[in-house]
């Protein structure tokens, strides 16, 4: 990969429609190897990230792709023309699945070996593992270290005094270098990024490009959605400025989900994505975008992508900013706590869409030990709007104009994303909440002129009875059908 690519699909279950490539509307197993190819052959994506989190890892994805879709890969080269990447788990905070990284690590020679026979030449077809929830280098160096020492090393020992190495014995273990890629989702680590990335391309001695992928959905879940707009402003900026000082190409990725809490791309907003985030080399698309768009609509936005060049970010003034940030945080965070009884109601109602467990969520994980639990980003956005309240108009209410005229200035579509988000307010289902939800988006909602969108008042407004009476099937069919007027789960 001499640059990354400028989209990367992935298996994050935002959807409503049921692809049409799978019988059942939750995906799993061999259906997401034909999503892959999808991705790849009609949405002319470059990369798919392949979840190794929360299920069994798959060691013959790249076989099955071979061997099922032979035309196509012989013209469309793995690990030149399109690239699997991996995601695993972080052994330093996910302990439970902490030996899942060692089979997906384990996996990536032979699937190595599987495309050296198909291609006749060395290639490569995965040589980059994405690890979440990184908090410092040490992280990274374990995993790149371990990949050395004892995947690829151990091809050097010997079994028996004077017996033959086991690379003789049982072949060489290429790549012979892996390529880390450090997910970063807390406010403390996301402001830390750059040193972070710093501190292990020295370590690790790398002289060309080192990508950094930017969480959306978590820091929006943790601090509120425009509390993790500015944070990811802040961070890319000092990646940017982390390139300058480095000349080694820093490449951010930004896990955009297309909820307006959760990111906001969809094949309708990329210009406004492209325009906030101007400095991003790499956006990840998920099924929402993929699955609940006409598919022409789909192609275009990414073509949009593909051809778009990256520039500098948006510079922001970050002592200001990281006051914004603190004061936004403390706001969300009273009013979730106000919230959690009515999220965690409608959540178990939220349908599934990817037969795996994700990791433990930052908020959810830190509350949980005060006996307060939240569903993931999805569920939990899902669970808001099916409310007929925007996750994203929290805690705006504590701006002043001053600071939303900054606001406005860094984030050049705030108004049309809050215009956006607006039209899925129901004030009807107000009347349900405590005084101190009720006022503060009453507030907010007289920000900006906006229509509301009266299909989706009105479905709403059911599903609240529905919710009351404990109608479960009817509720379920009409909280996905909230979900198709959004264009969106959650």
């Amino acid at each position: 990969m001499t640059k990354p690519s400028r989209v990367m699909s992935t298996q994050h279950p935002d959807n409503v429609k049921q692809p049409f490539f799978t019988d059942n509307v939750i995906i799993s197993g061999d259906d997401e190897i034909k999503e892959a190819f999808y991705a790849f052959s009609h949405l002319k994506c470059k990369e798919q990230l392949w979840d190794c989190e929360g299920k069994e890892v798959d060691n013959h994805v790249v076989k099955k792709l071979l061997t099922r879709y032979e035309p196509f890969f012989l013209k469309h080269k793995f690990g030149q023309d399109v690239f699997l990447t991996l995601r695993a788990p972080n052994p330093t905070v996910e302990k439970s699945e902490a030996k899942i990284l060692l089979e997906t690590l384990e996996s990536i020679p032979r699937s190595y070996d599987v495309a050296n026979l198909f291609y006749k030449e060395d290639i490569a077809p995965i040589f980059e593992v994405a690890i979440p929830m990184v908090t410092k280098a040490k992280c990274l160096i374990r995993i790149s270290e371990y990949y050395k020492q004892h995947v690829v090393g151990k091809q050097n020992s010997k079994l028996l005094m004077g017996d033959i190495k086991i690379s003789e014995w049982i072949g060489k273990f290429k790549p012979e270098r892996l390529r880390i890629i450090p997910l970063f989702e807390d406010k403390e680590s996301m402001l830390n990024a750059d040193k972070i990335v710093e501190e292990f391309i020295t370590y690790q001695k790398i002289d060309d490009f080192q990508r950094v992928w930017l969480a959306r959905s978590d820091p929006a879940l943790n601090y509120g959605s425009l509390a993790a707009v500015l944070i990811n402003k802040i961070a890319t900026q000092r990646l940017f400025l982390l390139r300058q000082r480095s000349s080694i190409e820093i490449y951010p990725i930004l896990g955009c989900g297309s909820a307006p809490f959760r990111g906001n791309l969809t094949p309708d907003t990329v210009d406004n994505v492209l325009k906030g985030y101007p400095s991003i080399q790499t956006y990840t698309i998920q099924s929402a975008f993929k699955f609940d768009y006409p598919e022409p609509d789909v192609v275009k936005a990414i073509e949009k992508l593909n051809e778009t060049s990256v520039k500098e970010p948006i510079f922001v003034d970050e002592e200001k900013t990281i006051g914004i940030i603190n004061k936004l945080s403390e706001e969300y965070q009273n009013q979730i706590k106000l919230l959690i009884p009515f999220i965690n109601q409608m959540s178990s109602y939220i349908p599934d869409r990817r037969k795996r467990k994700l990791h433990i969520g930052l908020f959810g994980y830190s509350r949980s030990s005060a006996g307060i639990t939240l569903p993931r980003a999805i569920k939990f956005c899902a669970s808001l709007y099916s409310w007929g309240l925007p996750p994203e108009l929290l805690s705006l209410n504590i701006l002043t104009s001053e600071e939303l005229d900054y606001i406005r200035k860094v984030y050049p579509s705030f108004d049309q994303d809050l215009k956006l988000s607006l039209q899925y307010l129901n004030k009807d289902n107000l009347k349900y909440f405590p005084l101190e939800i009720i006022e503060p988006i009453n507030k907010v909602s007289s920000l900006i002129p906006y229509e509301e969108n009266y299909k989706h008042q009105k479905i709403t407004s059911i599903i609240i009875q529905n919710l009351k009476n404990k109608e479960q099937d009817v509720l379920i069919e009409n909280i996905e059908r909230a979900g198709s007027i959004r264009g969106f789960l959650g």
